[in-house]
C-alpha cells in the first residue's frame, strides 16, 4: 500500500458508510444521518482533491469513485422517499438518469469504442443541487425549522437539472457516437 492508494480507501470508506446512514434514517436519527451525510461528502471532495493534485488518479479510482457517491445519493434518496419524506417519482427521476448514463456508457463502449467518463458542467450542478436537497431535507427532519418553501423549490431545482442533465449527456454522447461512425 502506498500514498496513491489513498484516494481509493476514501472511496471505500465512502461505501461503508452507505449502510450507517441507511441505519441512521431507518432509525430517525437525522442528526446523525446529517453528518454522516457531509462527512461523506467532505470525503468525495478529499479523496477527488488527493488523486488530482497529486496525480494518483488510477482505473481503480475511477470506478470507486462514482460508485460511491452513486450508492450513497441513490440509497439516500430510495429511504426518504420510503419513509415518505421525497415522492417516489422524484427518486425515480434521478435514479433513472444515473441509469440512463450507465446504459449510455455501456452501449457506446461496446457499440462505438472506449471512453473517458468526464461529467459535464450541468451534470456537476445537478449533482451539487440532489446533495443539497438532501442536506436540506435532512436538517429540516432534525431541527424542524427549515421553510417549506425551501424543500420545495429544491426539489423542483432536482428535477429540472436532472432532466437538463441527462439530455445533455444523450446530446454530448450522441454527437460522439455519430462523430465516431462518421470518422470510422
Amino acid at each position: 500500500m502506498t500514498r496513491r492508494d489513498i484516494p481509493n480507501l476514501i472511496s471505500a470508506f465512502r461505501i461503508l458508510l452507505v449502510w450507517p446512514v441507511i441505519m441512521a434514517l431507518l432509525n430517525a436519527d437525522y442528526g446523525l444521518a446529517l453528518l454522516l451525510f457531509i462527512i461523506a461528502g467532505v470525503s468525495d471532495g478529499i479523496d477527488g482533491f488527493l488523486a488530482r493534485h497529486n496525480g494518483w488518479g488510477s482505473r481503480l479510482g475511477a470506478i470507486l469513485d462514482p460508485l460511491a457517491d452513486k450508492l450513497l445519493m441513490t440509497s439516500v434518496y430510495i429511504v426518504l422517499a420510503w419513509l415518505g419524506h421525497f415522492p417516489w417519482w422524484l427518486t425515480a427521476l434521478v435514479i433513472g438518469r444515473d441509469m440512463l448514463i450507465v446504459s449510455g456508457g455501456l452501449a457506446y463502449h461496446y457499440f462505438i469504442g472506449q471512453f473517458e467518463i468526464q461529467a459535464t458542467m450541468v451534470s456537476k450542478l445537478n449533482t451539487v443541487f440532489q446533495i443539497s436537497l438532501v442536506v436540506v431535507m435532512l436538517f429540516s427532519l432534525w431541527i424542524s425549522n427549515t421553510p417549506p418553501w425551501l424543500v420545495e423549490s429544491l426539489a423542483y431545482t432536482v428535477i429540472a437539472s436532472t432532466l437538463l442533465s441527462g439530455l445533455n449527456y444523450m446530446w454530448v454522447w450522441g454527437r460522439q457516437a455519430i462523430l465516431s461512425k462518421k470518422l470510422g
